[in-house]
This record gives C-alpha cells, sequence and structure tokens, in this order.
C-alpha cells in the first residue's frame, strides 16, 4: 500500500462528544458546522479517530432523495428518532453508510457522512481495507469509511455522545475552506446543492468537475 496521506493528517483538536442540540437545527446547518469535527468508533479492535470533510444534507419527508420520504418503515425507524442518534442502513447489499440524525424527533432528517480524514487508528483502517491501494482511499466514500471504521448495522440508533459512535467537538473550518455542490450517487433531487466538503482535502470522494462552481456563503 501507498501510504501517501494518513501519516501527515491534521491533528484536530479532540473535543468533547457535541452536544444533542447541536443536531436539533436545519440539517444543511448541521451538514455544514460537521465539517472539522471528529468522528471516533469504539470496537473490540481499537478505537479508531478522523476529521469529517464531507457531508450530505438530507432534508426529511419533502425531500425525494430523503429514506424519510417514504414515511416510517422498520428500516428508517431511527431515522425519525431524536437528533443526535446515528442511522446506519445497507447498500447494495454490501456497504453500510452512516448518518447523524438531525432536527426533531418524527421528522426524519440526517447528514450523511461521505468521507473524513484519519487521524487515530490508521493501521487498523489498513487492515479492515486490504484492497485500499492508497491511503487516501481508506476513507474517501461513505461505504469506504464505514469498513475502515468498523461501522456496522448494530451501531444503528445508538447516541453519538455515549458511543460506539461518537462525533466530537474539532477545529472549525473557515467559509472560504468549504466547497458547496449538488448531491452525487443518486437520482432524484440530486441536483440539490447540499453536499459539503473541505477544500482540496485529498480524502474527500471524487467529484465531477462542472459541480466545483461556488463557494459556501455564509447566511
Amino acid at each position: 500500500m501507498t501510504r501517501d496521506a494518513a501519516p501527515t493528517a491534521r491533528r484536530s483538536r479532540l473535543g468533547s462528544p457535541l452536544p444533542v442540540k447541536f443536531y436539533d437545527r436545519p440539517t444543511e446547518l448541521v451538514a455544514r458546522e460537521l465539517l472539522g469535527t471528529i468522528l471516533e468508533t469504539r470496537t473490540p479492535d481499537g478505537v479508531t479517530r478522523a476529521r469529517i470533510v464531507e457531508t450530505e444534507a438530507y432534508l426529511g419527508p419533502d425531500d425525494p432523495a430523503c429514506h424519510a420520504a417514504a414515511g416510517l418503515t422498520r428500516r428508517t425507524e431511527h431515522l425519525f428518532g431524536p437528533p443526535g442518534m446515528s442511522y446506519v442502513y445497507f447498500i447494495y447489499g454490501m456497504y453500510w453508510c452512516f448518518n447523524a440524525v438531525t432536527r426533531e424527533r418524527g421528522h426524519g432528517a440526517a447528514v450523511l457522512i461521505r468521507a473524513v480524514h484519519p487521524i487515530t487508528g490508521i493501521d487498523l483502517m489498513r487492515r479492515r481495507r486490504p484492497r485500499a491501494h492508497r491511503d487516501r482511499d481508506l476513507t474517501n466514500g461513505p461505504g469506504k469509511l464505514c469498513l475502515a471504521m468498523g461501522i456496522v448495522g448494530e451501531m444503528n440508533g445508538t447516541s453519538l455522545r455515549r458511543g460506539p459512535i461518537i462525533i466530537r467537538a474539532g477545529d472549525a473550518v473557515s467559509d472560504a475552506d468549504v466547497v458547496v455542490t449538488p448531491r452525487i450517487g443518486i437520482t432524484q433531487a440530486a441536483e440539490w446543492p447540499l453536499r459539503y466538503l473541505v477544500r482540496d482535502d485529498p480524502f474527500v470522494s471524487k467529484t465531477p468537475p462542472q459541480f466545483f462552481r461556488r463557494n459556501y456563503e455564509a447566511g
């Protein structure tokens, strides 16, 4: 494996778990402000930590790309749960995806964590992702980061303050360092500009060139 990026990962400040009130806000704002926070997982294999560098907002029942649009089901039960909980689901019969639930109980909105920059437990991530030829490929996608960080379905519906998945305060990312694009990998409402990423971070997922069209503007 080419160990090209992880050794130079930014050593973000390891802060306290984010409070519930952080998540109980508009989903777009939570998605933006999750950039720079620290995703931590604790499993029997060990602890991994990574800086969140890419997110997507899914707004609830009025968003055709959000699972909440289909209503409350056994699969989406935890999506409709209280803010600050995990929503972990299976796709393509192969991969887990991890989301942080936002807004009030019963609304059904969440932020998909699309990419993270490894900080702690990089050797463990490499063992979990032996087919990743470069370190930057360890966690540059939602399914990849779940494999690398040991996120599985049993973690669905757990508190993001108590674990085993925790999101901690980190280093703020300035507006100048944030890029907003349409969401990717979906067919409905794909043009909505709800994907947030840290500019020039090597761990963000591949972006079609035409999407790099504007910076995030506060307010």
